[in-house]
């Protein structure tokens, strides 16, 4: 079964390598470029017209590219959003059933192939997810529902089991029958590194570990999320190393990049980067 992290990369682009590579592109710069062959879309589960699901995956089918849906538990307007909680008790009895079927009905008619990701970094306690930093017996048992509701409806799709990648991600891992592949979130902020870390760090000293981390599941591996924002020295340091494929990495399998503004602000008022590759460069 094709998977969205499994389609090959023909050609080179940027950044160069030959592991495939995949966007979240909302603005189209990598609408005519090769080879992406990964479109990445991010979806919540209220508040949402779903009927553009189809013109997504009218979009990848147009350029030969699979799925990847990051399905996110909740609505997209903050004054609207429940508590972690109030989505606990929903998932537990039933009550948010309908939502991931209405999603999942839609994915399991569309013609590219699909990967569901479902509430993604669960293991990260920055309070950006109501779904994150949840006790792991509650988030696994959470998580294992919707799959299951969402295999029902379409079950011929892929499942990405998503973590940041810290310390205690284990603890949340759902079983080999919830999880066909291991996803990681990997940015570089150089101003982040500078003032953490005395120095530039590049993509092996964040993903290194991660990925260490992530072998002992044996499911393949991809980093769902990368982004490099910083001077032209660390973004191409950056850009020259995500898409090789090297020995100490043989379970990598595609990087996607996240090629938009970042949604919440990183703590201690590093504010909110612009990872745009048009935009990464800083003076």
């Amino acid at each position: 079964m094709a998977t969205a992290l499994t389609v090959s990369a023909s050609a080179q682009s940027v950044p160069p390598g030959e592991l495939p590579f995949g966007v979240y592109d909302p603005d189209g710069d990598f609408a005519g470029l090769q080879p992406v062959v990964i479109e990445h879309l991010f979806l919540p589960w209220e508040d949402v017209f779903l009927e553009t699901l189809y013109d997504a995956d009218d979009y990848a089918q147009e350029r030969n590219r699979a799925l990847l849906v990051t399905l996110e538990p909740w609505t997209w307007s903050r004054s609207e959003r429940n508590t972690a909680r109030y989505l606990q008790s929903g998932i537990e009895s039933g009550r948010y059933d309908p939502n991931m079927k209405a999603v999942c009905d839609i994915l399991g008619t569309l013609k590219s192939p699909v990967t569901l990701r479902f509430a993604h970094e669960m293991d990260d306690d920055n309070g950006q997810f109501i779904w994150a930093g949840w006790e792991p017996e509650t988030y696994i048992s959470s998580y294992r529902h919707m799959i299951d509701v969402c295999r029902a409806s379409a079950p011929n799709i892929s499942v990405m089991w998503s973590p940041l990648g810290d310390e205690g991600m284990e603890d949340y891992y759902p079983g080999d029958d919830y999880a066909d592949i291991v996803g990681l979130s990997v940015f570089g902020l150089q101003a982040w590194d500078q003032a953490k870390y005395g120095g530039d760090r590049g993509f092996d000293d964040i993903f290194g570990p991660r990925y260490e981390r992530a072998t002992q599941f044996g499911k393949p591996i991809a980093v769902a999320e990368l982004g490099y924002v910083g001077t032209a020295d660390y973004v191409e340091m950056w850009k020259d190393s995500v898409r090789v494929v090297k020995e100490d990495y043989p379970q990598l399998v595609g990087v996607v990049y996240f090629n938009y503004p970042e949604v919440y602000p990183w703590p201690e008022g590093f504010g909110t980067p612009d990872w745009r590759m048009k935009n990464q460069i800083l003076e």
